[in-house]
């Protein structure tokens, strides 16, 4: 079980580390757009759409990467003062009842958007360019897909939490830069 789970999370974050150059190009495509339309004064009127597009794909496709990472925002002020046999079980139920429902309408229609919209060949309206989108718009199911599966992962997790009593660590990708910091300092300490 393990093994399935760890396979689910590196697919989750290889495509977000796939994604996050879009990242790299929304920031290039900003700067030069800033820079042809204050500096050369000659705006142009495909840049924007792409900077939706970019900032559309990173969002969905971050989805899955984020949720392997557990780095979805969460209330848990007294979910984190529970056992962890409870605290599975909670989420196990919670993925049940409000997660899988949420993926699959999420791909069912997300996948007749992507179909219509390449029957259509559609195409931006929000600008002069008019980009097609229907790329774009294929991204909503596969991000639904991407979800499903790595919820899968995710309530094997709770599963495996829910028999042991303990959460399966997760492969570490990046961290942040205040978790470093705080990593590098409590070594620090415990070496004087």
């Amino acid at each position: 079980m393990t093994a399935i789970i760890h396979a689910i999370e590196s697919l989750s974050i290889w495509v977000g580390r796939a994604f996050g150059w879009c990242i790299l190009i929304l920031t290039l495509s900003v700067s030069y757009e800033v820079f042809v339309r204050y500096v050369l004064n000659a705006p142009t009127v495909w840049v924007f759409d792409m900077m939706v597009q970019m900032y559309g794909a990173l969002f969905l496709m971050a989805g899955p990467y984020a949720l392997a990472q557990d780095a979805h925002v969460r209330g848990d002020v007294l979910y984190r003062l529970l056992p962890v046999r409870f605290q599975a079980s909670i989420d196990f139920v919670l993925y049940l009842l409000f997660f899988f429902p949420g993926m699959m309408a999420l791909f069912w229609y997300g996948a007749e958007i992507a179909s219509d919209s390449w029957r259509y060949k559609e195409v931006s309206w929000n600008s002069p360019a008019r980009i097609q989108i229907y790329y774009f718009k294929t991204l909503i199911p596969v991000a639904g897909a991407l979800l499903f599966i790595q919820g899968v992962a995710e309530t094997l997790r709770c599963w495996k939490a829910m028999r042991s009593g303990v959460w399966l660590e997760r492969l570490e990708d990046v961290r942040e830069t205040e978790d470093a910091i705080i990593g590098s300092v409590e070594a620090d300490e415990s070496r004087t």
